[in-house]
C-alpha cells in the first residue's frame, strides 16, 4: 500500500507540472554555420600581430592579429605561420607574407619552402610562391630573415643549408628572381632603394645593391663596424625610417644609416649605464630587445642579472633611451620578465610587452604606467611584435 500511495502521489504531482504554464525564454536566432568575419581594410594603429612561436608543436605557429586596447576580446584573428615560419606584414599591399616550410608527412616526407600570401581583410591564402632547393633557414624565428625591398614589390628570404645565402623574389610576378651566396654573414637589412646588407662573424658588413632584374649589380665590404667579442650587437634593430639603431649584448647603442647604396655606421656610439644597481650589472636581455617610436626614442628591455650568456633571459624593465641626446630619459618597471617589445603608431603610442609567461601586457610609452593586460589569450609563446604603421 506505501508503495501505490507514492505512486500517486508522483502521478499527482507530474500532472500539475503538466499543467502549468511554461516559462521557457525566447529561443536564440539560428547561427548560420559557417560563419566569417572580415577584418577592416585599413588596421586601427592599436592593433599589432603577434608571432606565436608554438614551442609545444613548432610545425603549428600562428600569427596573432591582436587588438591591444580590448582587455576582453583582444584576438582578431590568426594566420598560420608553419615550421620555423618568419613573416612579413603591408599595408600597402593589404597582405601579409609568411615564409614557411612544410613536409609531406607532416613532420617528414618531402620538403617544401614556400612564401604563402594571406589577405589582411579575409585573413585567407590568396596564392603562394613555392622557393626551391629546400634552403630556407629554419630557425627561432628573427625577422630579419625576410624582408621586403624595392618599394615592398620583391622580398628577401635567407637560406641556411649551413652554406648561407639570400633568394630574391618577385611578389608580383610571384617568381623567383636570383640567389646571391652571403658566406660567412647572416641577417638580411634592406638597404638604399634596392638591395641589402648583413653581419658577417669578422665583425664586418657585407653590402648588395641589386638591378631591376633582381641580379647584383655591385657589393662592398664594410669592415670593423662591430667588436664581435667585447660588444657583440643583437642582430634586431629598431627602426627608424632607414636608421636602424641597435644595441650590444652589454649595452652598447650603435646606429646605421642604410638609406644609401651602402650602409653607413653612425658616429658616436655610446652605452646606455648598464654598471649601476644590477646584480652583477644591467644588461639588454628578451628576443626583440629594442623598439622606436615615432618622436625617435629607444625603448630597450633590461635586466638585473647581466653575465655571460644572459642575453636572451628577458628583462624586468625597458629604459627609454634618447640617442640624439646620447642618454636614458627613463626606466619603466615591468610587472613580470619581458622577452619582446614594441611600440604602437597611435596618436598616444603604446608600450607592448610580450612576457615569458605568454602573457601580453600594455604600458603608456609616454610614462610607462600599466595601462591593461590582454593575459594569455592571444598566443601560447609570443616571440615578436609588429606594429602596423
Amino acid at each position: 500500500m506505501r508503495f501505490l500511495a507514492l505512486a500517486l502521489a508522483l502521478s499527482v504531482s507530474a500532472s500539475a507540472v503538466s499543467a502549468a504554464p511554461a516559462a521557457y525564454p525566447t529561443p536564440l536566432p539560428e547561427e548560420p554555420i559557417p560563419t566569417v568575419n572580415t577584418l577592416p581594410q585599413a588596421w586601427p594603429k592599436s592593433w599589432v600581430v603577434i608571432h606565436d612561436f608554438y614551442f609545444a608543436s613548432i610545425l603549428d605557429g600562428r600569427l596573432a592579429v591582436v587588438d591591444t586596447t580590448s582587455a576582453n576580446q583582444p584576438l582578431k584573428g590568426l594566420v598560420r605561420a608553419a615550421q620555423f615560419a618568419n613573416s612579413l606584414v603591408s599595408r600597402q599591399r593589404g597582405e601579409i607574407y609568411t615564409a614557411e616550410t612544410f613536409f609531406s608527412r607532416l613532420t617528414r616526407g618531402e620538403r617544401t619552402d614556400a612564401i604563402t600570401i594571406w589577405d589582411m581583410e579575409t585573413l585567407q591564402p590568396k596564392g603562394e610562391i613555392v622557393l626551391p632547393g629546400g634552403k630556407r633557414q629554419q630557425s627561432v624565428t628573427y625577422p630579419h630573415l625576410f624582408q621586403f625591398t624595392n618599394g615592398e614589390r620583391w622580398a628577401l628570404v635567407a637560406n641556411f643549408t649551413p652554406a648561407q645565402s639570400v633568394t630574391v623574389v618577385d611578389l608580383d610576378a610571384r617568381k623567383i628572381l636570383s640567389e646571391i651566396d652571403l658566406p660567412g654573414c647572416a641577417q638580411i637589412y634592406p638597404t638604399g632603394e634596392r638591395g641589402f646588407s648583413s653581419f658577417c662573424a669578422d665583425g664586418s658588413m657585407f653590402s648588395v645593391t641589386l638591378d631591376d632584374k633582381g641580379q647584383v649589380a655591385s657589393s662592398k665590404t664594410i669592415a670593423k663596424v662591430q667588436d664581435i667579442d667585447k660588444q657583440p650587437l643583437f642582430s634586431t634593430p629598431a627602426m627608424m625610417g632607414k636608421t636602424g639603431w641597435f644595441v650590444s649584448y652589454y649595452g652598447q647603442v650603435q646606429g646605421f644609416d642604410f638609406s644609401g647604396p651602402v650602409p653607413r655606421p653612425l658616429p658616436g656610439a655610446f652605452s646606455v649605464g648598464t654598471a649601476e644597481g644590477g646584480a652583477p650589472e644591467w644588461r639588454p636581455s628578451g628576443w626583440q630587445v629594442i623598439t622606436a617610436d615615432a618622436k625617435g626614442l629607444l625603448y630597450v628591455l633590461m635586466s638585473p642579472n647581466g653575465r655571460e650568456g644572459s642575453h636572451k633571459d628577458g628583462g624586468t624593465e625597458v629604459w627609454v633611451i634618447d640617442p640624439a641626446k646620447k642618454a636614458r630619459v627613463a626606466r619603466f618597471p615591468l610587472r613580470s620578465v619581458g622577452v619582446a617589445v614594441g611600440v604602437t603608431p597611435e596618436d598616444t603610442p603604446h608600450l607592448i610587452v610580450a612576457r615569458a609567461d605568454g602573457v601580453i601586457d600594455v604600458h603608456d610609452a609616454a610614462t610607462g604606467a600599466f595601462v591593461r593586460s590582454l593575459g594569455a589569450t592571444v598566443a601560447a609563446n609570443p616571440i615578436l611584435i609588429t606594429p602596423v604603421p
